[in-house]
Order: structure tokens, then sequence, then C-alpha cells
């Protein structure tokens, strides 16, 4: 069975960096699309980027472009997401998924920006 372990999250104060990981467990017969989301409180579950299986293409949702980088190792089947100059509206539980057929979801990690 497939899983998803998230970590890295904590607190930190805007304009601080933190660096997530996912590391997916299990048998996955190929690498695929990944994804990193997140939920902030009361608010709907939002894709916040993604990366091709081979990692050659990322893409983000406009309020994180030139802050986050999306990566990936497949060699250890992990996933990153480099946050840079945190803002408080970026709070909330972020995990990976696969982007087309989602697995099981994981416990995610939680971030904090304070002001």
């Amino acid at each position: 069975q497939v899983q998803l372990v998230e970590s890295g999250g904590g607190l930190v104060q805007s304009g601080e960096s933190l660096r997530l990981s996912c590391v997916i467990s299990g048998s996955i017969s190929v690498p695929s699309t990944m994804g990193w989301y997140r939920q902030a409180p009361g608010k709907r579950r939002e894709l916040v980027a993604f990366i091709s299986s081979g990692g050659s293409y990322t893409n983000y949702t406009d309020s994180v472009k030139g802050r986050f980088t999306i990566s990936r190792d497949n060699a250890k089947n992990t996933v990153y997401l480099q946050m840079n100059s945190l803002k408080p509206e970026d709070t909330a539980v972020y995990y990976c998924n696969r982007l087309r057929i989602p697995l099981t979801w994981g416990q995610g990690t939680q971030v904090t920006v304070s002001s």
C-alpha cells in the first residue's frame, strides 16, 4: 500500500523560508506527476504546485510564483517544496498527492506564518 508522508512544516515569521518533503512509501511502478496542495482553516484544499514525473515541467498557482519551488528526487521517492518569502496567507496544512489519480491523503504538515 502506498503512503504519503509529509514533513518540514513549522512556525516561522513573515519573510522566512521552509522546505517541505513528501516521501512516497510503498510501491508505485512508475513516477507520476505529483502536486503540493494546501488547505487553510475554513477554506477548500487548493493545488499550489505540481511537477511532471521526470521533473522537467513545473507549474505554480499565481499566489506562490517566484516564491515557491517544487522539485523531486525519484531515486528517493521524495518530492520537495521550497518556500521562500513566506507570508501569513501561506498558513495552511500542506499535503502532497498524485495529480491525476489521487492516492490516500497523508496527514499533511502544518505551516504557520506569523506577521
